[in-house]
């Protein structure tokens, strides 16, 4: 049986935490969350989730990992959500040729056909971009929607989640990406 674990790195988080780990908790084994100095209400969220919350300062480097696991919803028409506007520059400029990356995130197919998963494909390029080996690609079967800049042919560079119009199929999905991954990180 494969175990998952949850590990996520965050920093003054709790406008979203709180929806995340309760979204994430029953698909998870186990839960791990690493602080790089929140301010705000962050680790007292994860606490609620996890005895497994631990202190970290950030080390500016994530080019000393080999594997990455990165998210985000797309927002408005087809932007990524601002946080990702300070972390995208020191992405562009990092050695990550060799490096495996899995991307998931959020998307609206009905209320934004012409868009949708867009945050996905917009990270991806970035990863690309940067020579990384983008893992975990899904089929982009049932899903309803005009464009998408997360396309890769006829499938998703990473996991696409609708909660909005599909959300009974999330844990199934989120599941066996999962093992996906795992297994292509090996």
């Amino acid at each position: 049986m494969i175990t998952v674990s949850l590990c996520m790195i965050v920093k003054n988080e709790e406008d979203v935490l709180e929806r995340c780990l309760a979204s994430a908790a029953p698909l998870a084994d186990e839960i791990i969350i690493v602080d790089t100095g929140s301010t705000d209400a962050t680790k007292e969220i994860a606490a609620k989730y996890t005895a497994k919350v631990f202190d970290y300062p950030w080390q500016n480097d994530f080019a000393a990992y080999d594997c990455f696991i990165v998210g985000a919803s797309t927002w408005f028409d087809g932007e990524l959500p601002t946080y990702w506007d300070e972390l995208l520059p020191e992405l562009r400029t990092m050695k990550l040729k060799g490096k495996k990356v899995a991307i998931f995130g959020l998307g609206d197919q009905i209320r934004y056909p012409e868009n949708f998963a867009d945050g996905i494909g917009l990270l991806a390029e970035v990863f690309e971009g940067d020579e990384a080996t983008l893992v975990g690609f899904t089929s982009s079967e049932g899903y309803t929607f005009e464009h998408s800049k997360a396309l890769r042919g006829e499938q998703w560079c990473g996991l696409v989640v609708d909660l909005d119009n599909q959300s009974e199929q999330a844990e199934k999905k989120i599941k066996a990406w999962c093992q996906q991954v795992k297994k292509e990180f090996a």
